[in-house]
């Protein structure tokens, strides 16, 4: 009769916990969800930012639309080629305001150094956007490798999480920014 008491407790027990897990993994894959949502805001917003400054008069022509095309792809570009265009972009400012000495006459401008200001704080969001959503990620694939969960697929159907790699490094030119 002892051993029937265990048993139940020991299934209660087992239960509890697997339950718990269960609502922590949704629970992951629901702040997975909101990060993504931020991360995507905050690439939007870089994208703005960049064209906000193109189109302001304040950079040569060719810098002007050279960054204005890169901003504008990284917007409108599709789920598979979105990655590769924010990282594209970042290429782009890295290559036009890489050098702090070129944008000192502008920051000598109050409406310049603001948009460059604007443009720099919008660069580390999104980095820290990224790197925010990659260690939520890592969390979340952490608790999906378990055995338990991967037996009982307490995931459900939900896809396995990846991390965003792109380069997303803030010019040096916009780093002296405050």
């Amino acid at each position: 009769m002892e051993w029937v008491f265990i048993t139940i407790a020991v299934l209660a027990a087992l239960g509890v916990y697997l339950s718990w897990t269960a609502g922590r993994l949704d629970r992951r894959h629901a702040r997975l969800d909101a990060s993504r949502a931020v991360l995507d805001a905050e690439f939007l917003r870089r994208s703005g930012s960049v064209l906000d400054l193109a189109t302001a008069g304040l950079l040569d022509p060719a810098t002007s639309v050279v960054l204005a095309d890169a901003a504008s792809r990284a917007r409108t570009a599709d789920d598979s080629d979105r990655y590769q265009a924010e990282s594209d972009l970042t290429a782009v400012l890295v290559a036009a305001l890489d050098d702090p000495d070129d944008l000192a006459p502008l920051r000598e401008d109050p409406g310049a150094a603001a948009a460059l200001d604007e443009l720099a704080m919008s660069c580390r969001r999104a980095a820290h956007a990224r790197r925010f959503h990659n260690e939520l990620v890592r969390g979340a694939t952490r608790l999906r490798r378990k055995a338990l969960v991967r037996w009982l697929r307490l995931a459900g159907y939900a896809p396995m999480p990846e991390t965003v790699e792109l380069d997303d490094r803030v010019p040096h030119g916009l780093e002296t920014a405050s």
